[in-house]
């Protein structure tokens, strides 16, 4: 289980640049996750003194909790489903607004074993990062079992974050 389990040093790495650059910029993030969890919030709390640059997060495991509290519009959710850019795009700036942060990660994927189709398979991960002005997303295909795909969700986006960061 991943919230049972210390997180790799890289991901522990990835967490402490990721508040570096937003301590450095006075900013603040949230997340919304769903394959993974919580696990993006584990990592960034397992980094002393992320309460000031963390505002917080939400698991949004089912369809229905992402329209209750991130504001993903149904229609989304029945052309698209969970699993897509349209859904994680509206997750991230859900987030934002549910969390008052500066930025916000959100992910939605299928970590498997089972769960995957032929356009949607095991390993398939959609990701975005908004802030106020923008929403970055992509899909990841990552290989493994349940664990390392979650994992792995962690350290790209945490990576993807902390170069966005030095972009603003």
């Amino acid at each position: 289980m991943l919230a049972t389990t210390a997180i790799a040093p890289q991901t522990f790495k990835l967490a402490e640049q990721v508040g570096g650059s937003l301590q450095q910029k006075q900013q603040t993030l949230c997340t919304a996750e769903s394959c993974t969890g919580g696990g993006i919030g584990y990592a960034i709390t397992e980094v002393a003194g992320s309460s000031a640059w963390f505002n917080g997060g939400l698991i949004t495991y089912t369809n229905a909790l992402k329209q209750k509290l991130l504001l993903v519009e149904s229609d989304v959710l029945e052309k698209h489903g969970a699993v897509s850019e349209a859904c994680v795009r509206q997750m991230a700036v859900g987030a934002i607004a549910a969390c008052d942060a500066d930025w916000g990660i959100a992910v939605s994927g299928v970590a498997g074993p089972a769960g995957g189709t032929a356009d949607k398979p095991v390993g398939l991960v959609w990701m975005a990062i908004a802030n106020s002005e923008s929403c970055w997303c992509w899909s990841e295909q990552f290989a493994g079992d349940r664990t390392q795909v979650r994992l792995q969700t962690l350290d790209a986006v945490l990576d993807k974050l902390i170069n966005l960061i030095e972009l603003q």
